[in-house]
């Protein structure tokens, strides 16, 4: 997901000069930080504080509603789209639907129109898992960009408040390359992280890092995103594992038992500037331009956080 800021910066810059400065910028934010790879992993796993819960029952979608988006994708960025989201206007059943894949049930995203699926419970303190997969499909606008998605949670809000497709929250990226990602979606939410500075990335350069540099990230600023500590992700048409660790204000990602990232902080921004912490919400599975398939969705309720250990080099 990109910020509207980012989109009216980059047309209003030269190209050359757009990534000369995004990589001053991360350079400064991230202090110089050395981007070196690290071998990270969890250690003191929580117990389970009660009984697990299926989120998805494995017949239908029942606990979840459909949102779309705009009926064109491509003006989802825009300050002025000049369309109203679909919303719940149309049947969905051909952008979301129970089909079986691989000889069992999953939840079917088609990827064409975007949006998402939200579940219906205000969930806090949970240990959620999930399996994905992607599917054979790309749509207009990233037919050729990476397959994209997205497990957001600690969703609240309106239903379109954010580009008017998702609900403000904080997003478990599923994109090739960078699943495990951390974004803020909406200019309400923001989340604390550490990062380094990493160049080889796309802007805004910005790797977590155990030990880098905290950040404060903030839709629409040099610090939207924060890239995950590696590529854990499988071949595509493999299976692979979700699990997110939620226990207040702070999370962590991880990625087929690799740990991609933690933050910290979690809050939201009223008008007049007041952070109040952030600490129970939705989630949603988006739709964004990729088939995907979702399966075995449960969470347990947990009392603690594992712990992210990790060497360098």
């Amino acid at each position: 997901m990109i910020s509207i800021r980012a989109i009216l910066v980059a047309l209003m810059m030269p190209a050359a000069a757009l990534a000369q400065d995004s990589m001053e910028q991360a350079r400064a934010i991230a202090d110089a930080t050395p981007s070196a790879p690290q071998h990270l992993s969890l250690v003191e796993l929580p117990l389970p504080a009660g009984k697990a819960i299926a989120l998805f029952d494995g017949r239908s979608l029942r606990g979840w509603t459909a949102w779309l988006g705009y009926p064109d994708p491509s003006v989802t960025y825009k300050a002025n789209p000049g369309a109203v989201p679909i919303g719940v206007g149309r049947d969905t059943r051909g952008d979301f639907a129970v089909r079986q894949v691989d000889g069992a049930p999953a939840i079917w995203v088609k990827g064409e129109t975007w949006g998402s699926l939200v579940h219906r419970a205000d969930l806090r303190d949970y240990h959620l898992r999930l399996q994905y997969k992607w599917g054979a499909k790309t749509w207009a606008p990233r037919v050729e960009a990476p397959r994209n998605n997205g497990l957001l949670y600690h969703s609240h809000g309106a239903p379109g408040e954010v580009f008017g497709t998702w609900r403000p929250s904080v997003e478990f990226e599923i994109m090739k390359g960078s699943t495990g990602m951390v974004v803020t979606v909406g200019t309400k939410v923001r989340a604390q992280t550490k990062v380094a500075f990493d160049p080889s990335l796309i802007a805004p350069h910005l790797r977590f890092r155990l030990g880098g540099r905290p950040v404060d990230m903030i839709n629409g600023t040099p610090t939207w995103n924060v890239e995950a500590a590696s590529d854990a992700e499988r071949p595509i048409g493999a299976w692979n594992t979700l699990d997110l660790y939620v226990l207040g204000d702070r999370a962590i990602h991880v990625v087929n038992g690799v740990p991609t990232a933690e933050v910290t902080g979690l809050a939201t921004i009223s008008p007049d500037g007041t952070r109040s912490p952030l600490t129970h919400g939705h989630i949603q599975l988006q739709s964004e331009g990729a088939e995907t398939w979702f399966r075995a969705i449960t969470i347990e309720p947990i009392r603690a956080l594992p712990k992210i250990v990790g060497t360098n080099g």
